[in-house]
């Protein structure tokens, strides 16, 4: 009998689990078609409420207000982009080249993606919640994974060994952030993020000597 009701509980915790599961897609997804379709601005809580299918207060459970319920949508955007990007990249790439394939994989999605993503990047800065902070930890993943690409250029001998692998991932990573504050200005269209990152790549893998 004991068993059996193990049993029986285990498979109760299984589904709340899958319920709260399917409940954070159809608020993840409502949210992700109403920012795109009239404008992170112009979406209410209550709207993606309604559009998910789930009372107000719940949304509250899987964001902690509308910022962090963008943070939600973009997380998940992210983490399959970077994924592929990282994936993708070609055998043999030196890591100038390796590195324009990544960031020209995330630049492109968020040109395509651009009501959702002009929002996210303007305020990723400082950002709190219980989604930003899984954005805040897929970044710092994302550089632990450029900061292995640059060890494995070390043993080519591309670069030189007393560089520091995460230190050379963090100032390429603000290169691409300088690079998206130059399209959130107006400063560079969305088609012209990879040729300007390129010559910020080109700059810092030849240095300012003579």
């Amino acid at each position: 009998m004991t068993m059996v009701r193990e049993r029986a509980k285990s498979s109760e915790v299984g589904k709340r689990e899958q319920n709260k599961l399917e409940k954070r897609e159809r608020i993840r997804d409502a949210a992700e078609r109403l920012f795109a379709k009239q404008g992170y601005e112009q979406t209410t809580i209550r709207e993606v409420a309604e559009e998910a299918e789930v009372a107000s207060g719940t949304v509250f459970l899987y964001a902690r207000d509308k910022e962090d319920l963008l943070f939600l949508v973009m997380h998940e955007r992210l983490r399959q982009t970077s994924d592929d990007a990282l994936a993708t990249v070609p055998k043999r790439a030196r890591l100038a080249d390796a590195w324009a394939h990544v960031f020209g994989v995330i630049f492109q999605m968020y040109g395509k993606h651009e009501a959702l993503a002009r929002p996210f990047i303007r305020l990723l800065p400082g950002a709190r919640g219980f989604n930003a902070d899984l954005v805040n930890a897929l970044t710092q993943t994302f550089l632990q994974r450029l900061a292995l690409q640059v060890q494995e250029a070390q043993g080519r001998g591309e670069v030189r060994a007393d560089v520091d692998p995460l230190q050379a991932a963090v100032t390429v990573f603000g290169l691409y952030f300088t690079a998206l504050m130059s399209w959130l200005s107006g400063y560079a269209s969305a088609a012209e993020l990879p040729q300007l990152f390129a010559q910020s790549l080109d700059l810092l893998f030849r240095g300012l000597k003579r």
